[in-house]
């Protein structure tokens, strides 16, 4: 893995599954595998937070380890030349150029940003792929809220970065395809007045997934009303608000909900049952807090949908 390879930058996808196109030229991106080697790509999507305008975070790089030990590390820079571009190397960032910045709250209902695409790796079981974030400099990774800026604090980011421990295959002359939902209506919060990112990962197979869409009705968006839609695993589930009680697992994702005209979309969920429930209440869930202990967070219109593979089911909240 001698020569890099430019990704251009992703402009955000609007539809569903959509991906970024990259030119290859050499090593380590580019071509379909062989017998020995295959080919991944990566993107990241997001749920939605409701109390800040924009939430960047910059990441340097990632790590992926094979099942027999060998860790293969990639860095994500921005050409110097081109800042429309950006480099994917095994060599680190120079003083010349930027990390990957991206602003995860624009990566919502399907949205993606590609991190990699069509990247050759010897093939076989790979155990854990690691997010290598910026949180020690100035505005590297920092949320806007009300229109001001603040530090993002990770806890432990810099030194052992985002780790998702989601065993992977990539096969020998194939492709692997997958998505990382960085969800943060689960993530962000505000303690001590410092805005903390305390990140809840998934990672799902992209050719494996589908999405919930749908509408909920004007009459149940009032004035004041922060409009949600929570999913949660299986069939029959108890709504229950993000906290810290693992008694009462929390939502698969979240999905937020335009005021305007009541649309909403949950995307990447894996084929199966889901209990989709709508609240108001949004806005007051803090991922430390149990907040229905108070009621604080209530749910209405608690259903139960089916989601298949490479298909968006419809469901309206009437």
């Amino acid at each position: 893995m001698n020569n890099p390879f430019r990704l251009k930058r992703f402009e955000y996808a609007l539809a569903f599954g959509a991906m970024v196109i990259l030119a290859g030229c050499g090593s380590p991106g580019g071509g379909g595998g062989s017998a020995s080697t295959g080919t991944l790509s990566l993107q990241i999507t997001d749920a939605a937070v409701d109390t800040a305008d924009n939430v960047y975070v910059q990441f340097h790089g990632l790590e992926l380890q094979s099942a027999d030990g060998t860790r293969t590390t990639l860095y994500l820079c921005e050409d110097p030349m081109n800042p429309g571009e950006t480099i994917v190397s095994d060599s680190a960032c120079t003083t010349q150029q930027k990390s990957r910045q991206i602003d995860l709250l624009a990566l919502n209902g399907g949205a993606v940003n590609s991190l990699l695409d069509n990247i050759t790796l010897p093939s076989g079981h790979y155990s854990w792929i690691r997010l290598m974030v910026d949180t020690a400099g100035a505005m590297d990774s920092y949320i806007v809220v009300g229109g001001n800026p603040f530090e993002l604090t990770i806890p432990s980011g810099d030194q052992t970065g985002l780790k998702l421990n989601r065993g992977f295959d990539v096969p020998a002359g194939g492709h692997a395809d997958f998505t990382i939902d960085f969800d943060l209506r689960k993530s962000v919060h505000l303690a001590n007045g410092n805005y903390m990112l305390r990140p809840t990962l998934r990672m799902v197979n992209s050719t494996m997934v589908g999405a919930i869409a749908g509408t909920v009705n004007q009459s149940l968006i009032p004035s004041g009303c922060t409009p949600a839609v929570y999913v949660f695993s299986g069939a029959g589930a108890t709504p229950d608000d993000i906290d810290t009680d693992s008694a009462n697992p929390d939502p698969v994702t979240t999905a937020s909900v335009n005021p305007t005209n009541g649309t909403y979309k949950a995307a990447f969920l894996e084929t199966g049952d889901y209990t989709v429930a709508y609240t108001c209440d949004a806005a007051a869930d803090d991922p430390a807090v149990d907040n229905t202990a108070d009621n604080t967070v209530t749910f209405s219109n608690i259903a139960t949908v089916t989601v298949t593979a490479n298909s968006i089911t419809t469901h309206n909240f009437p």
